[in-house]
């Protein structure tokens, strides 16, 4: 097939998650025989951070205005077989309309901010979804899953919404033999209503115990945050340093945004890349959360500090290995690039069904492929 993405970026992970998840899925679907285009909105903020400024798979172009979109790379778009456009994209709303009205392949909305976007739209205060928009566009992909999937084609109209979660690729997460310098590790970008629960889970205990090392890797912090002296900080870290960051640590944390906790079902790719390098996990706790992990088996759950200082000062280390490689055989056998790349495949072809189209003989062979 052909496709084309539009998404926030792929050519920088600085200050978000979008880039990681595009660049595993753009890889997986190259190299089982897909044309990629990925589209990217030229930022001075990426354009400065760029850690992958050529990606080495598929084709990447930056666009520096939805005209200049349309001008370069209208044909492409209309004539392709599926058009994805990605949340948090600029003038995303303005770009929908126009996909949605001219492409005859497939269109797809993929929102890697589900409940984030639900709520902003409710808010009218939504700049590259609208409410109106969601019914237009043939299928919804949702980083979050369970009762939200059924809002979206209920309350708004989405003719077809599926989960297409996050992945990791398992040639980059893997465990690796390194010195453990952190008992606790955390990796992600600021955000105000996190920070309660890492102030809760990390800041915390680290305060309680003084011998502990502790790390937390991510940009935008503000500076009037009070970091404990044994919490070292890491202001930006690129991917190709995720995998060296989680097997130093004894424990990696998950803490999750109140819109995804309120959802449910929405798991964040730092649980899977840490379970796919054998680092257990400690999580706070949300609807759902047991469709991915088996609480207390693959994956342990804490909800405030003393439950975090139980587990760091008195879980015996073979309890903890158990629990990561039990993680990383789940992952491993649904939550890989792969996987979601396959899942990708089978939704244009229902939605190609859906529309009346029939797919092509290629796609038929990719969907009977037998992921091991």
């Amino acid at each position: 097939m052909k496709i084309v993405i539009q998404g926030l970026s792929i050519t920088s992970s600085w200050g978000n998650g979008h880039a990681t998840t595009y660049r595993s899925l753009m890889r997986e679907l190259v190299r089982r025989g897909h044309d990629v285009l990925f589209l990217e909105r030229d930022q001075p903020w990426y354009a400065a951070n760029r850690d992958m400024p050529h990606p080495p798979f598929g084709r990447t172009e930056i666009y520096a205005s939805v005209s200049e979109l349309k001008k370069r790379f209208a044909d492409e778009m209309t004539s392709a077989d599926c058009v994805i456009v990605g949340s948090f994209v600029p003038e995303g709303k303005k770009i929908g309309e126009w996909v949605t009205r001219e492409v005859s392949g497939v269109t797809a909305f993929y929102d890697i901010d589900t409940p984030i976007t639900l709520e902003k739209i409710e808010r009218d205060d939504c700049d590259y979804l609208s409410a109106d928009l969601i019914g237009r566009y043939d299928v919804y992909l949702s980083f979050t899953g369970g009762p939200t999937l059924d809002l979206i084609e209920e309350e708004y109209g989405s003719p077809m919404a599926r989960a297409l979660f996050c992945s990791v690729d398992p040639a980059n997460y893997f465990p690796e033999q390194r010195e453990k310098n952190w008992a606790l590790g955390y990796l992600g970008t600021f955000g105000p209503d996190r920070q309660r629960k890492l102030n809760s889970l990390l800041l915390a205990p680290a305060t309680m115990w003084r011998a502990g090392q502790f790390v937390v890797a991510g940009p935008q912090y503000p500076k009037g945050i009070r970091w404990p002296a044994n919490v070292k900080r890491i202001t930006h870290l690129s991917p190709n340093k995720h995998r060296a960051f989680y097997n130093s640590q004894r424990f990696t944390l998950n803490v999750t945004r109140a819109a995804m906790t309120r959802a449910g079902f929405s798991p964040s790719v730092r649980l899977f890349e840490a379970a796919a390098c054998g680092t257990p996990v400690i999580s706070d706790d949300w609807p759902g959360l047991s469709a991915f992990f088996k609480p207390g088996q693959e994956i342990l759950v804490a909800g405030e500090a003393g439950d975090v200082l139980e587990i760091l000062q008195e879980l015996p280390e073979r309890v903890s290995r158990d629990i990561a490689l039990r993680a990383r055989e789940r992952v491993l056998r649904h939550h890989t690039s792969p996987h979601r790349a396959a899942e990708l495949e089978s939704i244009i072809a229902a939605a190609q069904k859906q529309a009346g189209d029939r797919p092509s003989p290629d796609l038929e062979m990719h969907q009977e492929e037998v992921l091991l």
